[in-house]
């Protein structure tokens, strides 16, 4: 049996129609789910099962919500002329995304930093940068360069920098199931690639500890 068949059986239980019509979910997402369900040998209209077809496809909304955002709406001419020409970082960045090779999560911590060349990006911007593209089905490997590559293209500064670490599920739950691997990316370009001395500041900085 098809686990996706070209005309999947409808989920008729009560109201799911309704709320799926109030609120921004894919009715197919919930259709598959309600199969899948079946398939994995559970009673998908049992009690505790009958509303999570809806909640997948809610979730799945959510959490790929990269696709549906686009990096010139998000910065928005967030880009201000300034002489500042020092280095601008933004450390321990919490992202969440999926692994596109199992469709399970890896999370963890991002570090973000650039030199500017006669223009910065309002600071808010790299956050929403970061999750923009953890968003979406990822390879860590990739997600490092996207946000790299991105910064680099709407400010074209001196440099840019970007550390990730992440725990990955896929490692921590199956396969290996080695629960303390930590995983760690990096991508540099301009000055952050040629010239050591502002690598070695940028990795200094981001295991600086503030006081109090």
């Amino acid at each position: 049996m098809s686990l996706f068949p070209s005309s999947p059986p409808r989920i008729d239980h009560e109201g799911l129609d309704e709320h799926l019509a109030t609120h921004e979910t894919n009715p197919r997402i919930a259709e598959l789910t309600h199969q899948l369900l079946a398939e994995i040998g559970e009673d998908p209209d049992r009690q505790g099962l009958a509303r999570t077809p809806v909640r997948v496809a809610k979730t799945w909304n959510e959490l790929t919500r990269g696709y549906r955002t686009n990096l010139e709406d998000l910065v928005n001419g967030a880009i201000y002329d300034e002489k500042y020409d020092e280095m601008v970082a933004v450390k321990s960045i919490n992202f969440f995304s999926l692994c596109e090779h199992h469709l399970i999560p890896f999370f963890g911590r991002c570090n973000v930093a650039y030199i500017p060349n006669g223009r910065v990006i309002g600071l808010s911007k790299i956050p929403r940068i970061v999750e923009m593209f953890a968003r979406r089905l990822q390879l860590q490997e990739r997600l490092t360069a996207q946000i790299a590559e991105s910064i680099d293209g709407v400010l074209r500064p001196k440099g840019v920098a970007v550390v990730m670490e992440a725990y990955h599920m896929c490692m921590m739950m199956r396969g290996v199931e080695k629960q303390d691997s930590v995983t760690t990316t990096s991508e540099m370009l301009g000055v952050f690639k040629t010239n050591p001395q502002t690598r070695n500041e940028f990795l200094s900085l981001m295991s600086m500890k503030l006081t109090s």
